[in-house]
């Protein structure tokens, strides 16, 4: 081998940051009232819209009882006379157009532009707009080798969960930016875990779970994180070393999001 999983990625002083610019809307907001289906808990309601051009097959986030859950839309109505104060409204759009460069690895597609699918995009998919709650985080310098998940102190059961979370492809969303790493697990929630990873060393490891412990969807990022870069390294090694930078999606995450929202529109293989 050329370099083992632990390398280095070169970071030339001209790479670009992967940040995130909400799209601006450019379509004038069209008061509506919206069905909006919600997969996880399968039922269809309606809500009121007076700040988006919405369409079929839109995600969105709404407030009241199902503040956080995401939803499809799949009717949009103009014709309505409603008492306002009777319906919860549509709070935030995912913002699902992805256009770029992809290469296969494994179960996910991976992208090494910055700008195809960096983190800020992937959040809208999983999460609402923030709440005013306070969220803090702390860890040690303590690091393990990410080829020897011995240093990992976790038990045998959380062990076998996680690696049921992998195998499962719970994991969705995977990047490494420089040195900071970031990934959301699909969980009974969407699960956010953050690390840095340098020289093969995974360090300052949290997930946005319940567990004040090392947790399962920790497992399933190293997991996926393990096999990602030895996929990287064996195809295309030199992409990710010379930018410093990769991103990984589960291929039915990419479609679903992407692909499976639009009525419109055509791609190609």
């Amino acid at each position: 081998m050329a370099f083992k999983i632990g390398f280095a990625a070169e970071q030339p002083q001209e790479q670009l940051s992967a940040t995130y610019t909400p799209p601006q809307q450019t379509a004038t907001p069209r008061r509506s009232v919206v069905q909006v289906m919600f997969p996880n808990r399968g039922n269809r309601l309606a809500y009121y819209n007076d700040q988006f051009d919405l369409h079929p097959g839109d995600i969105v986030f709404v407030d009241g009882k199902l503040e956080g859950q995401r939803g499809r839309v799949v009717e949009v109505s103009y014709n309505f006379k409603i008492k306002v104060s009777d319906y919860r409204r549509v709070v935030a759009v995912a913002d699902t157009d992805v256009h770029g460069q992809f290469y296969m690895a494994g179960s996910h597609f991976i992208t090494f532009d910055p700008a195809v699918l960096p983190r800020g995009k992937v959040e809208t998919w999983y999460m609402a707009p923030e709440n005013p709650d306070e969220y803090i985080s702390g860890c040690d310098d303590t690091g393990f080798l990410l080829e020897d998940l011995k240093g990992f102190q976790i038990s045998e059961m959380v062990a076998e969960r996680g690696r049921k979370y992998y195998l499962e492809n719970r994991v969705a969303y995977l990047s490494i930016d420089g040195t900071s790493g970031y990934a959301i697990v699909e969980g009974g929630n969407p699960y956010e875990v953050e690390f840095a990873y340098k020289d093969g060393e995974i360090s300052r490891l949290v997930c946005s779970c319940f567990c004040s412990y090392n947790c399962k969807h920790e497992v399933a990022v190293l997991m996926q994180l393990r096999e990602t870069l030895t996929l990287i390294e064996k195809n295309y090694g030199s992409k990710y070393k010379a930018g410093g930078y990769f991103a990984a999606v589960s291929k039915s995450v990419l479609f679903s999001m992407a692909i499976d929202s639009k009525t419109t529109g055509s791609f190609t293989l």
